[in-house]
């Protein structure tokens, strides 16, 4: 039937479940191939899945409600990836498992722009499900493998939470930029996340192994120290 909607078969009872999961499948997929949030509305989505825009309303009380239980889905995503790339490295390596993981998150968001510009860069009154998904996910994982760092001696003991937010935002300011700033010339993604996100765990543990909060002075001079030594081991190089 042309010009027409092709009407979902009437659910049977107890598969309310089943079509919310369609529901947010397919605003997911719409917002993935948006330009941005204003060009998916709920009747988009309700002819994607084949059912009238008042049944999404039975699942959903509005919009922003549809779109934060995408986006909590894409974090849960988020969450696997994250998982599979700290497995991959040995335990014995935390720091290249920190390095793994965020590779594997700015990756993720830039594969991602959309649902990451909605979760992570989008101010909200009221924290949405996803900081709960993301809490209890992801940046448990980040935490975790800090703490390992710390076990390792490459961090100092401490409490990890503060040092994965650090490393959290390294990991996001350069996402939220290539993003946010697609035009500029940020080359290769892998080349310039991996500097970002060695000159925020080195810094750290550098600055760790200086006693922590050390100021621009005093870093300034232990650098001047190193400079001769390296020179030193640059004559002795065949």
């Amino acid at each position: 039937m042309s010009g027409e909607t092709v009407r979902r078969r009437r659910a049977q009872r107890g598969s309310g479940e089943l079509l919310r999961a369609e529901i947010v499948a397919a605003a997911k997929e719409l917002l993935a191939n948006a330009r941005n949030v204003d060009a998916v509305s709920m009747r988009a989505v309700a002819d994607a899945v084949g059912v009238t825009p008042p049944s999404i309303y039975l699942h959903f009380a509005d919009k922003d409600a549809l779109l934060d239980a995408v986006v909590s889905d894409v974090f849960a995503e988020l969450d696997t990836v994250i998982q599979a790339a700290g497995a991959a490295v040995p335990d014995d390596a935390p720091l290249t498992r920190l390095k793994t993981q965020g590779l594997a998150y700015v990756h993720f968001a830039v594969d991602h722009p959309e649902h990451y510009r909605i979760a992570a860069m989008e101010p909200c009154v009221v924290p949405p499900n996803v900081d709960d998904v993301i809490r209890t996910g992801a940046f448990v994982h980040f935490t975790e493998t800090v703490l390992a760092c710390m076990k390792a001696g490459i961090f100092a003991d401490g409490d990890p939470v503060p040092v994965a937010l650090d490393l959290w935002a390294a990991a996001h300011g350069i996402a939220a930029l290539m993003i946010a700033k697609p035009y500029l010339p940020w080359g290769d993604v892998d080349d310039i996340a991996n500097r970002v996100l060695r000159a925020a765990a080195i810094g750290r543990a550098v600055n760790d192994v200086l006693g922590g909060d050390v100021d621009t002075e005093a870093f300034t001079a232990w650098v001047r120290t190193q400079a001769p030594a390296k020179r030193s081991r640059e004559r002795r190089r065949p």
